[in-house]
């Protein structure tokens, strides 16, 4: 699979098998993704990778916290945009397509609780890589690399047959993860990666999301 394919292929996996990916995997993942840009090569990168119990641990903990209605305290906030904003229009029509391929009716509270807390449970993948970066750095500063980090881990687990879901559900309640993950307080969790062999028979599995066309969002400055 050429680059080009892989970034035109790759698309978040909600539903996996539950096939170990090897550690080994995981590294050579890393290992290729940490060739990302950064600024001034700062890597202000870090990863905590969970499978196995200490995985399911924090996700039974994150669901119960949810049903016990406390409020989710992330290090990172993601949503930024207003509610008359395009990016809100974006993220609605998303929920509603989503909604309508899982048989999630609006009025259904059960199953749109079930939804998230399966996102809450990294979607039952078997790996999950915790993104973070250090206090010492400012909040909005190491935020363009790791994104540059963030794709090449997506790309890059491609070449193994293996999917990938970006998501902060997964840091939602990061005291949890710094607990069952030994993370220390001086690290600030960002966003969270499901990692595993997808499930083809799961419905989730047939999302694609939209894209705004390029000459929408593109200036075309001194061509003829």
């Amino acid at each position: 699979m050429d680059i080009i394919e892989a970034i035109k292929k790759r698309k978040s996996i909600r539903g996996y098998r539950q096939d170990a990916v090897p550690r080994e995997v995981i590294r050579d993942i890393l290992e290729a993704a940490v060739r990302a840009p950064s600024a001034m090569n700062t890597q202000p990168w870090e990863f905590a990778v969970l499978t196995g119990k200490p995985l399911r641990m924090v996700g039974e903990e994150c669901v119960k916290k949810l049903r016990s209605a406390e409020n989710p305290h992330p290090d990172h906030e993601v949503i930024g945009w207003t509610n008359d904003s395009v990016y809100r229009t974006r993220q609605v029509e998303l929920a509603k397509h989503i909604f309508q391929v899982m048989n999630i009716p609006r009025e259904d509270k059960a199953k749109r609780a079930a939804w998230m807390e399966r996102g809450l449970r990294y979607f039952d993948a078997p790996t999950a890589i915790i993104i973070m970066v250090d206090r010492a750095l400012s909040e909005a500063a190491p935020l363009l690399d790791l994104g540059a980090v963030m794709q090449t881990i997506c790309l890059a687990s491609l070449h193994y047959g293996i999917g990938t879901c970006i998501h902060d559900q997964g840091v939602m309640y990061p005291d949890v993860v710094r607990r069952h993950a030994g993370i220390s307080e001086t690290k600030r969790l960002i966003v969270a990666i499901s990692l595993g062999y997808p499930d083809e028979g799961d419905i989730a599995n047939t999302i694609t999301t939209s894209r705004e066309p390029v000459d929408n969002i593109t200036s075309w400055v001194g061509f003829e």
